[in-house]
C-alpha cells in the first residue's frame, strides 16, 4: 500500500488524517512543519505528500518547492484553512503554482480527501 506523508501544524487535523488513512490501509508518516516533513521524507520516502500551507518555520509553499525540485514526479496535495475568504484562496492558488497537483480548502470531507488521494496516486502510476 502507498505511503503518505502528512505535514500539518494543527495536531488535531494531523492526527485525524493520519488515523483515517491508516484505517483504510495506507502507511502514514506525520510531521508538524516543513522542516520535520522534509527530514521524514528523506528517512522514509513517501508516494504522496499532503501539506498544509500556512505553518510556522518552513511553510507549505517552501516545502512544495523543495519537494518539487528534488522529486519532480512526487504528487503533492496542498490543504489550507488560510483564514477568511481571499487569503485562503490565494494560499491554495500559490500552492498550485508551486507544483501541488491538487488543492483542498479546510474543512474538507473524508470523501473529498480520499477522492483526491486516489486520483493523485492513479495519475502518478499511469505516467
Amino acid at each position: 500500500m502507498p505511503r503518505i506523508l502528512i505535514i500539518e501544524d494543527e495536531r488535531q487535523v494531523r492526527d485525524a488524517l493520519g488515523q483515517m488513512l491508516t484505517r483504510v490501509g495506507y502507511e502514514t508518516d506525520v510531521a508538524a512543519d516543513g522542516e520535520e516533513g522534509l527530514r521524514c521524507f528523506l528517512n522514509h520516502p513517501a508516494d504522496l505528500v499532503i501539506t498544509d500551507i500556512l505553518m510556522p518555520g518552513l511553510d507549505g509553499l517552501e516545502t512544495i518547492e523543495v519537494l518539487r525540485r528534488d522529486y519532480p514526479g512526487l504528487p503533492i496535495i496542498a490543504i489550507s484553512g488560510g483564514g477568511p475568504g481571499e487569503k485562503a484562496k490565494f494560499a491554495l492558488e500559490m500552492a498550485q503554482e508551486c507544483g501541488a497537483v491538487h488543492i483542498l480548502a479546510k474543512p474538507f470531507s473524508r470523501q473529498e480527501i480520499m477522492a483526491v488521494i486516489k486520483e493523485a496516486l492513479e495519475s502518478t502510476n499511469s505516467v
